[in-house]
């Protein structure tokens, strides 16, 4: 069903979401009163295609991210109401061990396959529980009959099955309510996710969810394999039991909203801006651009050392090949990314004193924010766009960069690790950690003619352009009500089953090489579409991931700081 349609299962329907940080902004003006500024980016932007009857009911819960005197309190709560916000009063050091804590040192780091990153202590697992809780019980106060839960994310794991508990705690019977929960960045293989603290509480908090969506196949399938493995689950394609009861599972990829970057690419400001530039610091040169937040995932180091390996094999391109990275700050207080910080400005200085002339430096390094219009201008320019991460939930900057391509045509590098490589047929495809890959993809990108380049913009636009970020809350929330009704059972709890041995998950079977795989793509209904990728090693594109018709696109989390999204 299109995006905006109104379905009679939906209709006339709260929506309650909540998320870690609320999308109004809450600021405090110079003569004392306060503001309130709903985001652009994100979940705002992911649920702009709902029809009215869902989007006009839509509530927000999060924390505002500001102390309120105790006076004020009330002031602030109407003023956020106003906007559809209901905020959580959570103490700022309780709220710091729960995010900088568990959720960031913890979570964030095994989940992108960075374990060794990990710091585990007892106090940052209780915050994250104690905040949880505080969640779970606003929501269970205000929940009423018909009502549709969605919550975000991996700050708020534990919050499916503490929501059951606060209602049975109020003695509350609500019929026909639904909770759904999505991950907005990857779930890990299961061997990987085995190295979770307290790693049971999270999957059977979980399963207290009516559906439970991920970007990609890849990581809905990862999430059943853990399931299986750590809680001896019976698991389908689509789904799991858990306490005699079909927990729904699906892939709902990200995507965002191409009008945004297609209206300011017209503007007389941005239009002036792509020729200052052309016209003087990258006068005659191929500018290849990367926009990455300040992270170990993002492939920052391989990137650098890519491109200084890319001049070095190809003295053609010295003296007017030009990287162009965009790193927004991020954590700054945080030790790790300080040092990664350090690094990579190290390495930019390095290899621009190797090439660098008076007339030339081959990497242009800016650690800041970027204004929306000014990155746009930037993706505009530049020749092709380079992402490198190591692993990435999806990526929106390659989506982004697209959008502005539409008459130059530049080409997209990826990393085979971003979420978004499974989807952007006639994208180079890369592996990161593979210098000679990158090189070459380089080079074919920076080379292509341009009947090439035109089509395989073409293919990745007609992406872009369809599946958008509004499809994907319709796509969610229509799969969360086709869920069978009923009143909201009890607090779910574990059942193991008797289902096959290790090397077999109910229609997985486990690789040598320690990932999951599948033996069935999806069932009948879901009718998957098999998208294929270019990579630099065939002389045809290999099928990988897949798009279905019935799972759409989500705002990444986190997407959209100061116009750059993560």
């Amino acid at each position: 069903m299109p995006a905006g349609v109104e379905n009679s299962k939906r209709a006339d329907r709260r929506l309650l979401i909540v998320a870690n940080r609320h999308p109004v902004t809450v600021k405090r003006t110079t003569d004392g009163q306060y503001s309130y500024n709903i985001s652009s980016g994100g979940l705002v932007t992911g649920l702009s295609g709902l029809p009215p009857s869902l989007k006009d009911n839509s509530v927000y819960y999060g924390w505002p991210g500001i102390d309120v005197p105790p006076q004020e309190v009330e002031e602030v709560e109407a003023g956020m109401a106003d906007k559809g916000g209901v905020p959580l009063w959570i103490d700022g050091r309780l709220m710091d061990m729960h995010y900088n804590g568990y959720s960031n040192s913890i979570v964030w780091p095994l989940f992108h396959y960075h374990a060794n990153e990990m710091t585990f202590e007892e106090g940052p697992w209780e915050a994250y529980v104690k905040v949880n809780r505080l969640f779970a019980k606003k929501v269970a106060e205000d929940v009423r009959d018909n009502d549709i839960v969605w919550i975000h994310d991996y700050h708020l794991m534990l919050m499916p099955k503490m929501l059951r508990e606060e209602m049975r705690n109020l003695n509350k019977k609500v019929r026909n309510l639904k909770v759904g929960f999505f991950l907005h960045i990857p779930w890990p293989s299961s061997m990987e996710f085995m190295k979770l603290p307290y790693r049971e509480e999270v999957l059977e908090s979980l399963l207290n969810a009516d559906l439970c969506g991920f970007h990609t196949y890849d990581y809905a399938r990862h999430f059943l394999s853990a399931c299986h493995k750590i809680l001896g689950l019976t698991t389908s394609p689509n789904g799991v039991m858990f306490d005699g009861r079909n927990v729904h599972v699906g892939a709902f990829p990200i995507g965002i909203n191409p009008e945004k970057e297609v209206s300011a690419m017209k503007k007389e400001n941005v239009i002036s801006r792509v020729k200052e530039l052309k016209e003087g610091s990258f006068k005659d040169k191929t500018v290849v651009i990367s926009v990455d937040r300040l992270d170990y995932i993002k492939g920052l180091p391989h990137k650098f050392h890519a491109f200084d390996m890319f001049l070095e094999n190809n003295p053609d391109f010295v003296g007017h090949a030009v990287l162009l990275q965009i790193v927004v700050p991020s954590r700054q207080d945080v030790k790790e990314y300080q040092i990664l910080r350090s690094h990579i400005s190290e390495l930019a200085g390095r290899i621009n004193a190797k090439y660098g002339t008076v007339t030339y430096q081959p990497i242009v390094y800016r650690h800041t924010s970027v204004p929306h219009d000014e990155l746009v201008a930037m993706y505009a320019l530049a020749d092709a766009c380079f992402v490198t991460s190591t692993r990435d939930g999806m990526n929106l900057v390659s989506y982004e960069y697209i959008a502005c391509q539409y008459e130059n045509h530049g080409q997209l590098v990826i990393s085979e690790f971003a979420g978004a490589a499974q989807s952007m047929k006639g994208s180079i495809v890369i592996n990161p950690w593979d210098t000679n890959d990158m090189i070459a993809a380089l080079r074919k990108a920076l080379t292509m003619s341009e009947a090439k380049k035109e089509e395989n913009w073409k293919k990745m636009w007609d992406y872009v352009n369809t599946y958008t970020s509004a499809n994907w809350g319709i796509s969610f929330v229509d799969e969360l009500t086709s869920i069978g009704t009923g009143e909201m059972p009890d607090v779910l709890t574990r059942q193991a089953s008797d289902s096959g041995s290790d090397n077999e998950i109910n229609g997985m079977n486990r690789g040598t090489d320690g990932v999951d795989k599948t033996e069935s793509e999806h069932d009948q209904r879901n009718q998957p579409v098999i998208v294929q990728r270019d990579r630099m090693d065939s002389a045809g594109s290999g099928q990988l991931g897949f798009s279905d018709p019935a799972e759409r696109m989500a705002p990444e989390a986190g997407a959209a700081v100061n116009g750059v999204s993560s």
